[in-house]
């Protein structure tokens, strides 16, 4: 009777370790899965950044600065008569 028990006992600590095994597949496939689809909203995010950079460069740019302050702004560089400096 006593070995009828222990292969009872290893038979299922058997079924148990397996079923653990299938458990932690799933898990990692679930995890690899997550990280996948991290990994490319991560690289679409770079992308986007790198685009948007050399967007604001543009926009940055001197010669734009100076372009839209004239046209828009009606901007001009102040003459020499129009200076006043100041000293302490």
């Amino acid at each position: 009777m006593n070995r009828y028990v222990l292969l009872a006992v290893l038979v299922l600590a058997n079924v148990a370790s397996a079923l653990l095994i299938v458990r932690d597949r799933h898990e990692h496939r679930q995890a690899f899965v997550e990280l996948s689809r991290l990994e490319k909203a991560r690289d679409a995010l770079n992308i986007e950044f790198g685009r948007l950079q050399l967007e604001q460069a543009t926009w940055a740019e001197s010669n734009r600065v100076d372009q839209v302050a004239r046209t828009r702004l009606g901007m001009v560089f102040p003459r020499t008569e129009d200076t006043v400096v100041l000293r302490r």
